[in-house]
């Protein structure tokens, strides 16, 4: 009788190092916790606010984009119906839509053509980095903290990241031309900087006009690239708003990646790339350079082919019932975002600044606008004791060193308050006060029961 092959198993020596890479795999346990705590109140997630989200709308979109074919475009019924129903073109076909948001909402003048639509600007971020990473030599330069997403999308694509210090002011340029100069003298390439310069995704920093100016001066200087991602810029407390670093951008220095997943809704997966950098071939004739954004086009055709048409349609019926404009159209969620931003900071001088003996290590910034506000506490803001603050205390956040990489964020945790009713911001930061003063309980009596140390 013939032996039987043993089933083939798996060593994850055998896969990418991207699968097991914590980066990756961080935010899995928020989800986990989430689902074990249902009852907790949550200040994790990032979504978008969802009160105003309503199923009747996704058709009147459809309805809309349709219109906007037929009427203004002039297609006729069958290749109206081949948009929505086939395959679609890679770089997208409300290129010319999201150029008229842009100049719209920002006083920005691109090239439609300089658009890739993207499946969520996640992907925009894969294609970025695989296209801008030749070999080990070439480095990403990257704000710290930085966004999950953007760091699980370098271990994905293998580029090499290197921190650069952030304040509440943004990027630290001084470190940033530091770490610069020390990876030339390492004989390593720096490729570009990632930057979130409104309201950033941990921190909720913002970066002022003056030093927008410099950083493109540096970059100029420098000759790095500058990754803009800015999902959060109308989202501001204030009464006017910065221009993006694209709206400064007189050199074509900065690549700007833009999601609506923050301002329409996140089901749609839709985001981009403006890569408008001409790109040209060694010993090319004088034709004039393909853009950067046509090379992207070519990878995204091996990776998803082309954005959903349906959710591309959606949004381009969102876009045109709102002239166009971003602004006009998120006004109701910019405002809960505001109301919910002063109650949370309300909240937290409410609950902690009366405390005998504090601040004793807890503090927390004022972002002017944005989804996020980051605590500082005196102890490990960690993974262990996220769950115990859940099944104690009933209150979720996120770990912040999930933001560094594990290498720093110890004892902070991000505060999402999007999602959140005032109510529940106030409830939510009680209890995380309680929190506070069991932890400093327990450092009064060691080895006291319950704690996760």
């Amino acid at each position: 009788m013939a032996v039987q092959p043993a089933p083939i198993r798996l060593s994850l020596t055998d896969l990418h190092e991207s699968v097991d890479d914590p980066a990756l795999t961080s935010m899995t346990l928020l989800n986990e916790l989430a689902g074990r705590y249902p009852e907790a109140i949550s200040f994790s997630a990032g979504r978008p606010f969802e009160g105003f989200y309503d199923v009747d709308d996704l058709s009147r979109h459809l309805t809309t984009f349709r219109g906007y074919l037929e009427d203004e475009i002039g297609l006729p019924m069958e290749q109206v119906r081949r948009t929505f129903f086939q395959y679609g073109r890679t770089k997208g076909f409300i290129h010319e839509l999201i150029a008229r948001q842009l100049e719209v909402d920002e006083g920005l003048t691109v090239d439609p053509e300089s658009i890739v639509v993207t499946t969520g600007c996640q992907e925009a971020m894969v294609l970025l980095l695989r296209a801008l990473v030749r070999d080990e030599r070439d480095v990403i330069l990257a704000a710290t903290p930085n966004y999950v997403g953007f760091i699980g999308a370098a271990r994905v694509a293998g580029a090499p990241l290197r921190s650069v210090r952030e304040d509440e002011g943004g990027i630290d340029l001084e470190d940033l031309e530091r770490q610069i100069a020390a990876a030339r003298r390492e004989g390593l390439r720096p490729r570009a900087c990632y930057v979130v310069p409104d309201f950033a995704n941990p921190s909720g920093a913002t970066m002022a006009l003056a030093d927008r100016i410099a950083l493109l001066e540096l970059a100029r200087r420098e000759q790095v690239l500058v990754i803009e991602d800015n999902p959060y810029s109308v989202f501001c407390a204030g009464d006017s708003r910065l221009p993006m670093l694209k709206a400064l951008d007189e050199h074509r220095q900065v690549i700007h990646l833009g999601s609506f997943a923050k301002s329409a809704f996140a089901g749609a997966r839709v985001g981009y790339v403006i890569a408008d950098q001409p790109v040209t071939s060694d010993g090319a004739s004088s034709a004039a350079p393909v853009l950067l954004a046509d090379h992207l086009a070519k990878l995204k055709s091996m990776v998803t082919l082309n954005t959903s048409t349906v959710a591309q349609a959606v949004i381009g019926g969102y876009l045109i019932e709102n002239g166009c404009s971003l602004t006009r159209a998120t006004a109701r969620e910019a405002e809960v975002y505001r109301r919910n931003l002063a109650a949370t900071l309300d909240s937290l001088n409410s609950v902690f600044a009366p405390m005998p003996g504090m601040p004793h290590g807890v503090s927390w910034n004022a972002p002017t606008g944005g989804m996020f506000v980051v605590i500082t506490l005196p102890f490990p803001a960690d993974d262990d004791m996220l769950e115990y603050s859940a099944s104690k205390f009933g209150v979720l956040w996120t770990p912040m060193y999930h933001f560094y990489a594990g290498t720093s964020g110890f004892h902070q945790a991000r505060l999402s308050f999007s999602v959140l009713t005032p109510e529940q911001i106030t409830l939510g930061i009680e209890r995380l006060g309680k929190l506070v003063q069991d932890q400093r309980g327990k450092r009064l009596t060691p080895g006291a029961p319950d704690s996760p140390r």
